[in-house]
């Protein structure tokens, strides 16, 4: 099992000039408003509230780093597709991913965070392919393992994976931070992706 000696929220970021200096590998996350990006975050740290749960979905608009052990960043990404968020700050976003995949040359792959429970919307769809079109590694993780009878599993599996047009190069993670399942499995992916040990 991973040991996390040291993670830390380091800043947030709007502009590309408040990045912090390119020293460690990095992993996006990306997903949704509300589908459990902090979660996520806090269960593979192993502590309860390093990422901010927003009481407001689709509030957060910067790139927020975290550093871990001093050997990688999760780069947390605004969430999208919430019906709050006019089209000026959607644009916005567009401009800050794009910039920020293409210009970020420690980045090494993303994390696109799905509700194992339902089909991926649309905008889910779109960050999948536009980050495969970039050529960038995705590891996607299915929340919310717990909610679903053992008889969904395989099956929403498919849908997932069907509606995505999975590539199967890249990474299917179980997961779930109530159970802490699929920790391990995610930690792996990211070595892999990162060319980095922790131990």
């Amino acid at each position: 099992m991973v040991k996390i000696n040291k993670s830390e929220y380091i800043l947030s970021a709007a502009w590309q000039s408040q990045w912090p200096q390119e020293s460690y590998p990095e992993i996006c996350l990306a997903g949704r408003s509300n589908v459990g990006k902090s979660s996520f975050i806090n269960a593979m740290v192993n502590r309860k509230a390093l990422a901010k749960v927003s009481a407001t979905p689709g509030k957060t608009r910067t790139l927020n780093f975290y550093n871990i052990n001093d050997a990688l960043y999760f780069v947390d990404v605004p969430g999208y597709g919430y019906a709050k968020v006019n089209d000026d700050t959607i644009k916005q976003f567009g401009k800050t991913m794009e910039t920020y995949i293409h210009k970020r040359q420690t980045l090494c792959g993303m994390i696109l965070i799905v509700d194992y429970r339902h089909k991926p919307t649309k905008d889910d769809c779109l960050m999948y392919h536009f980050m495969k079109s970039q050529g960038v590694p995705v590891i996607v993780v299915a929340t919310k393992e717990d909610k679903l009878k053992r008889n969904d599993l395989k099956k929403n599996e498919k849908i997932i994976k069907d509606t995505l047009q999975f590539d199967k190069n890249d990474y299917f993670i179980r997961f779930s931070s109530l159970k802490k399942k699929g920790i391990q499995e995610a930690w792996n992916a990211i070595y892999q992706l990162c060319d980095i040990d922790f131990e």
